[in-house]
């Protein structure tokens, strides 16, 4: 069974840091390419970072680019994104996603591409 579960959100100041974490079941985490989108109400769904079924490759978004990173750790069969310097403009519900059976290295950066979703988690950046 195909499992995205995403936690590590919440409220913080400008400035401040959060770490989501999406924990997939083991055969998405070993089988996918690996994505956050976010969306913001009333916007629509917009990539944030991805890296690679191998975790040799990453991409971000220009907007978060120098600011978060995103990784992934086999043993615990999990998906990070550090966050730092939050802005405001960061508010927004977060997503996990996973594309499956792309090749090694590659990395997709649209929502049509993902095949798994989890069910988001609220991100509130305060001036």
């Amino acid at each position: 069974q195909v499992q995205l579960v995403e936690s590590g959100g919440g409220l913080v100041q400008a400035g401040g840091s959060l770490r989501l974490s999406c924990a997939a079941s083991e055969r998405t985490f070993r089988t996918s390419a690996m994505g956050w989108f976010r969306q913001a109400p009333g916007k629509e769904r917009d990539f944030v970072a991805a890296i690679s079924k191998s975790g040799s490759n990453t991409g971000y978004a220009d907007s978060v680019k120098g600011r978060f990173t995103i990784s992934r750790d086999s043993a615990k069969t999990t998906v990070y994104l550090q966050m730092n310097s939050l802005k405001p403009e960061d508010t927004a519900v977060y997503y996990c996603a996973a594309d499956e059976n792309l090749s090694y290295g590659r990395l997709s950066y649209f929502p049509r591409e993902y095949d798994y979703w989890g069910q988001g988690t609220q991100v509130t950046v305060s001036s």
